[in-house]
């Protein structure tokens, strides 16, 4: 077995762990012209040589990516042996999932493939995240299941690479097993940061904190990465199926539908980083984990970067309703 803490990749950047101290006013909230509320938050814009374009809040103390962090799971797994050479089942182990019946089908097929069924899943039963895959759950009389935890690809993943490593897979989902010491690796040699923290992801697998800083430049590396590459192998595999990453409506669905060769990915608690070969990268969180207030204050970030598309424009402004009419808005301070 691996050691506990294994050596970091060269170069990488030790952090002071700290507390994350928060952000700063990052979106306002208007509700028929009164403004409302706020919320805070932290966002940085690295330019394709990883320098800091711009910044608000903190963006040095490390915190949780959530979901985030999937790609660099997904190139984790690659390196390890996960036997995986369709690029719509590599998106599925990297993917945040709506629970949509093309989503269940891709997950029971890898389970079948590797010989697993979804009793051998870690994470948690729940029903689907994307509001009309659940309705439909709820009106054929279903109910939580763990294929249906967004993040089953994932632990899908897991499984698979484990059986193809020779490892057991009994506590699979444990710090101190091989398949999650290669991942840590993995992502602090992406980062460039050794992981300040290691927490318990709402799914149930390990989950490192890093800044925003290193997440943004772990995006940046991954969408700079050859395409015969394994991270290239991801980055691509991603991008072609973006629907399968998301869902039909998530927003790092539309978001890699409206922009050609973004790379983006949603995580929990307000977490979103993306980037574009060739022009950038951008890492943020919400301090209040408000999934609603992301999305303009990306666009803010994109359009420092020259990104420009129509999808920016439905996402810079998040509509709110009273009595089911539009009275207000959310929109960037920043």
């Amino acid at each position: 077995m691996l050691p506990a803490h294994p050596a970091v990749h060269p170069g990488t950047v030790h952090l002071v762990a700290k507390t994350y101290e928060g952000g700063v006013p990052l979106v306002e909230v208007i509700r028929s012209g009164f403004v409302e509320g706020m919320h805070r938050g932290s966002v940085v814009v690295l330019d394709t040589a990883g320098t800091v374009l711009a910044a608000a809040g903190d963006v040095d103390s490390p915190i949780f990516p959530r979901s985030s962090s999937k790609p660099m799971q997904a190139v984790g797994m690659l390196r390890a042996g996960l036997p995986l050479t369709e690029p719509a089942d590599l998106a599925m182990v990297a993917a945040s999932h709506a629970g949509e019946e093309f989503h269940l089908a891709r997950v029971a097929g890898l389970l079948a493939d590797g010989g697993f069924d979804e009793a051998a899943l870690h994470c948690p039963p729940e029903l689907p995240v994307g509001e009309q895959a659940r309705a439909a759950v709820l009106r054929a009389g279903g109910g939580p299941t763990r294929i249906q935890m967004n993040c089953s690809g994932k632990h899908a993943g897991m499984l698979l690479t484990c059986r193809a490593a020779g490892w057991s897979v009994d506590g699979y989902w444990r710090p101190e097993h091989p398949l999650q010491q290669r991942l840590r690796d993995t992502i602090e040699e992406f980062t460039g940061e050794s992981a300040a923290a290691v927490g318990v992801d709402g799914c149930g697998a390990p989950v490192l904190a890093v800044s925003l800083t290193g997440l943004a430049g772990a995006y940046r590396r991954l969408v700079a990465a050859d395409t015969g590459s394994v991270p290239g192998a991801v980055a691509d595999a991603m991008r072609a199926y973006p629907e399968i990453v998301g869902g039909t409506e998530a927003d790092d669905t539309r978001l890699m539908r409206g922009v050609p060769g973004l790379l983006a990915k949603v995580g929990a608690e307000g977490v979103i980083a993306a980037a574009l070969p060739g022009v950038g990268a951008v890492a943020l969180k919400i301090d209040d984990g408000a999934a609603r207030a992301r999305m303009p204050v990306l666009v803010s970030a994109l359009r420092r970067l020259a990104v420009d598309a129509p999808v920016l424009t439905e996402f810079a402004e998040i509509p709110l309703f009273g009595g089911a009419l539009p009275v207000g808005t959310l929109r960037s301070l920043w």
